[in-house]
C-alpha cells in the first residue's frame, strides 16, 4: 500500500505538488493521470525517496521508502528506464543489483526470461532500443519480487505486442495482491488496464475514483436510437428537458432520457426500434473534460507551415 498525506513539493517559487492526499490499495491496478507538468513524476520520485517532500508524508508498506532495509524487495520502480550504465550488459546490470540486495543469481535469469530479453541479455545496454530499454527497466522493477510497483510510463517505446504484455503483467501482479501504481498518457491503454484512477492537475488532486465512476461522471445522458419512423419517435420523446438531434446516418440522438425510458416511450407508441444504445464518454474524453482547466502547456491553433 502507498499512502500520501498532505504531500507537497516546492522548487523555489514553483509549487509542483500541492497538499496531495491519496491511498493506493493492493489488489488493483491504479492509474496515475494528469497533463504534462501536473506533478506526476515529482510525486512518484517522492514515493521512492528520490525527492524529499517540502511538507507532508508518503509511506510504502507503512514506512518511508528510505526506512526499508532492503528496498528492492519492497518496491519495484521504473521512473527512467535509460538510467543504466551503458557499458554494462543487461545481465550484468541486473546481477549487480541482485548481488548488492541479497537476491539470488537465478532470479536474474528469471526476470530476463519474463521480459523477453534472453537473446540480448549479454549485449551492452547502451545499444538497446527504447523498447528494449523499457523491458530492462521492468526487469529491474521485478527483480526483488516486491509487494509494491511504481511505474512511470512503462509502455513508452513498446510495440503493440509489448504493450499487451505490459497490460497482462500489471493485471497479473494486481491479481496476486500486489500494489500497482502506474502512470501513462495512453488513455486507451489505461481504460483497458486500470481499475482505479488518481488524477492530478497543476499539482493538486482532482479525482480519486474508479474508472467506471470517472467515465460516468463525464458522460452525458445521451441515447442513440434508430427506428422505422424517426419523425414520430422524435414527437413522442421530445419535451422541456429532452433534446433530440439527428446523426449523419439518420439515427436520433436523445439527450435527457435513459435507454429504458426511450424504449418504453417507443413501445407505448407502437414503434419498431432498430437500435437503442447509451453513448458513454471514453476515458480520454472524460480526462480532457476534467483536466481542461489544469493543462499547463497548450499547442497553438495554427498548423505548422
Amino acid at each position: 500500500m502507498i499512502e500520501a498525506r498532505g504531500l507537497t513539493k516546492r522548487y523555489g517559487a514553483k509549487l509542483a505538488v500541492d497538499d496531495v492526499t491519496f491511498t493506493v490499495q493492493p489488489g488493483v491496478v491504479t492509474g496515475f493521470l494528469g497533463p504534462n507538468g501536473a506533478g506526476k513524476s515529482t510525486t512518484m520520485r517522492m514515493i521512492i525517496g528520490l525527492d524529499a517532500p517540502t511538507a507532508g508524508t508518503v509511506t510504502v508498506g507503512g514506512k518511508p521508502y528510505r526506512d526499508h532495509p532492503a528496498p528492492l524487495h519492497e518496491v519495484g520502480a521504473l521512473l527512467e528506464a535509460r538510467a543504466v550504465h551503458t557499458g554494462r550488459s543487461a545481465y550484468n546490470h541486473l546481477l549487480a543489483l541482485a548481488q548488492t540486495s541479497g537476491i539470488p543469481r537465478s532470479r536474474v535469469d528469471d526476470v530476463i526470461e519474463a521480459v523477453g530479453l534472453q537473446d540480448v541479455a549479454r549485449k551492452r545496454a547502451g545499444s538497446f532500443s527504447l523498447g528494449m530499454g523499457q523491458r530492462l527497466g521492468i526487469a529491474t522493477a521485478l527483480l526483488g519480487d516486491p509487494e509494491v510497483y511504481v511505474l512511470d510510463e512503462p509502455v513508452n517505446g513498446l510495440d503493440p505486442e509489448g504493450i499487451r504484455w505490459i497490460r497482462d503483467l500489471l493485471k497479473s501482479l494486481a491479481a496476486r495482491g500486489r500494489t500497482v501504481f502506474v502512470s501513462s498518457h495512453l488513455m486507451s491503454e489505461m481504460a483497458l488496464t486500470a481499475e482505479h484512477l488518481i488524477v492530478i492537475g497543476r499539482g493538486r488532486l482532482i479525482a480519486d475514483t474508479s474508472v467506471e465512476e470517472f467515465i460516468a461522471g463525464a458522460s452525458r445522458n445521451l441515447v442513440r436510437v434508430r427506428t422505422t419512423d424517426p419523425s414520430r419517435l422524435r414527437a413522442v420523446v421530445e419535451g422541456p428537458d429532452v433534446a433530440v438531434s439527428t446523426a449523419d446516418d439518420g439515427a436520433l440522438m436523445v439527450s435527457g432520457l435513459t435507454t429504458d425510458q426511450v424504449g418504453i416511450a417507443a413501445a407505448g407508441a407502437g414503434l419498431t426500434l432498430l437500435e437503442l444504445s447509451p453513448l458513454q464518454a471514453s476515458l480520454e474524453e472524460a480526462f480532457m473534460d476534467l483536466t481542461g482547466d489544469s493543462v499547463e502547456y497548450h499547442a497553438g491553433q495554427e498548423g505548422v507551415r
